[in-house]
């Protein structure tokens, strides 16, 4: 473990910030009562105050009333509870087709093809060589026994953005509910339900230097969804279970922190990043050069395995990744390159830079000159740079 490492893969995971920790501290000690009605003992009662709080903040970013957020324990759980939710309740009154695209996060994709193996029909969009859908082909796609649009607002591997204004519009002129992942754009990218007719948009704390194993789905008043998961009557009754109230006290103060010159001052170190790698031979920038995450570099480099630049970054101290997080222990190409037209090489060869708070100017300086060492070197050895 290297001392002064350089953590690039804020995607994955963020580090928690101290002030997140100290506002959660409290509820793990001397306020760990569960959250009880009004008519329950005074600790229960100070614990649903502080979730109701909790909720009220966070909901707030988004647009929503309190009552339209739900706790989850995090994304995957939120996207789980979107698709499957609305199924249970629409799949046996209006129809059983889904749309997703091409480059969804697992969550959002297998929970599609969980459905489809029990009898839903899906319709899975290409994307076009940026990771965008086109509308035109959205609009084709839905039909009169379509339930559900789910298109993630950014994409968590090439951080792509999609015009989640006009994927709601059109979904809604065509009757059917709109949900977009927010995991890794939430609260990087300002989304405002009142403005932005979505219905259910999935967010996570992690990936904003909160507490893991906390997220939450905003559910539009009226929206149908039921519950895929049996227990208790907790969070609305659309999510049974102990409330996570020290979660949730860490992810409001997570999303409190999140300031607009903050993202300015990541994307700042993003941008400069890619100019830098841009001038290796033979690389390429994986995603929309401009309607992309603020924090997020993608890039894909020729004769060179991703694996092999990770190992070699690792044992200099810098800590990227290859594709996802979920494909980072996986031997498979990307779903998201190849969604985008890349082939296998391309796909192995990219690599993912993600920056968060606690990286500094002194980061991008540093990593571009490791990476450039490095590529020359394996490129040197492989017998596909030499020629």
């Amino acid at each position: 473990m290297f001392e002064n490492a350089v953590y690039l893969d804020n995607a994955a995971a963020t580090r928690m910030d101290e002030r997140v920790l100290e506002a959660m501290t409290p509820y793990f000690f001397d306020k760990y009562a569960v959250a009880t009605s009004q008519f329950g003992y005074s600790l229960g009662v100070d614990a649903r105050d502080v979730l109701d709080e909790a909720r009220t903040e966070i909901a707030a970013v988004l647009g929503g009333d309190p009552e339209t957020f739900v706790f989850t324990s995090g994304g995957t759980e939120s996207s789980n509870l979107a698709l499957k939710g609305v199924a249970a309740a629409l799949g046996d009154k209006k129809g059983r087709h889904l749309v997703v695209s091409a480059i969804e996060d697992f969550p959002v994709l297998h929970s599609a093809r969980s459905l489809e193996r029990q009898g839903f029909a899906l319709t899975t969009l290409p994307v076009d060589a940026d990771g965008r859908i086109d509308l035109d082909q959205l609009r084709d796609a839905i039909r009169p026994d379509t339930i559900l649009v789910s298109i993630q607002t950014a994409n968590q591997e090439i951080g792509t953005l999609q015009d989640v204004g006009a994927i709601a519009e059109i979904a809604h002129k065509k009757g059917t509910l709109f949900h977009t992942d927010a995991t890794h754009s939430f609260t990087r990218v300002p989304l405002d339900v009142r403005a932005v007719p979505v219905d259910l948009v999935t967010v996570s704390a992690h990936t904003l230097h909160g507490p893991k194993g906390i997220g939450g789905l905003y559910v539009r008043q009226g929206t149908p969804i039921r519950k895929w998961m049996d227990g208790g009557f907790q969070e609305f009754d659309l999510r049974p279970g102990v409330e996570n109230i020290p979660g949730a006290v860490g992810f409001a103060r997570a999303v409190a922190l999140v300031t607009p010159e903050e993202t300015a001052r990541l994307q700042g170190m993003r941008d400069a990043l890619v100019e830098r790698l841009l001038g290796i031979p033979d690389t390429q920038l994986n995603g929309h050069p401009q309607h992309r995450l603020p924090h997020n570099a993608n890039i894909s480099f020729r004769f060179v395995e991703g694996e092999s630049l990770l190992l070699h970054l690792d044992m200099r101290g810098f800590a990227v990744s290859t594709g996802s997080a979920c494909f980072s222990r996986s031997l498979e190409a990307s779903h998201v390159i190849l969604g985008i037209g890349g082939n296998h090489e391309r796909a192995h060869g990219s690599v993912r830079f993600t920056f968060g708070r606690y990286n500094a100017a002194g980061d991008v300086d540093a990593v571009a000159q490791a990476i450039a060492e490095v590529v020359a070197e394996l490129r040197r050895i492989s017998p596909l740079g030499k020629r």
